[in-house]
């Protein structure tokens, strides 16, 4: 049994691992992208689009469950609770990984309002960034994230 535990927190470890090495890689294409006198060759629309699917997903499946206890799925199928009932249980406990994951995405949402004012996107692509911008304003404990959204959504306005 504790080689079980120690085998999934190994599993666990490697993945967060990828996980953040991932998000560095989008921070470190995006920041490329809105650096000044970029030639249009850099603004890769397939690389843009993986960084915003990169982004969406990690707020949907890792981020938003982590700070907004509503957003998280019972494995167990549980009893439904009310949103009242399930946030009066979360714990405000958060591991230092998904702190960092955090803070990167904060700065690929806010990077993403940069590039809007920098390169013309697709219509498509304008779709998904603006559904990531607004979805953070129906989440709660992510103050520093909805700020970063509020830059991206006038970006948007503006395009």
């Amino acid at each position: 049994n504790n080689d079980t535990e120690d085998e999934e927190r190994l599993w666990r470890d490697l993945i967060m691992e990828r996980v953040t090495k991932s998000a560095d890689a989008c921070l470190t294409a995006i920041n490329i992208m809105t650096s000044p006198n970029m030639p249009k060759a850099v603004y890769i629309e397939d690389v843009i689009e993986r960084v915003i699917q990169y982004t969406k997903f990690h707020l949907q499946n890792t981020l938003y469950p982590q700070y907004d206890p509503v957003y998280r799925v019972d494995p167990h199928g549980g009893g439904v609770l009310s949103s009242k009932a399930k946030r009066a249980k979360c714990s405000t406990h958060k591991q230092r990984v998904i702190v960092m994951l955090y803070n990167k995405v904060c700065d690929v949402v806010s990077s993403l309002s940069e590039l809007l004012e920098i390169q013309l996107l697709t219509d498509t692509t304008i779709l998904q960034v603006s559904s990531m911008g607004i979805t953070p304003f129906f989440v709660e404990n992510v103050s520093e994230l909805q700020l970063c959204a509020i830059k991206l959504v006038t970006a948007v306005s503006d395009f």
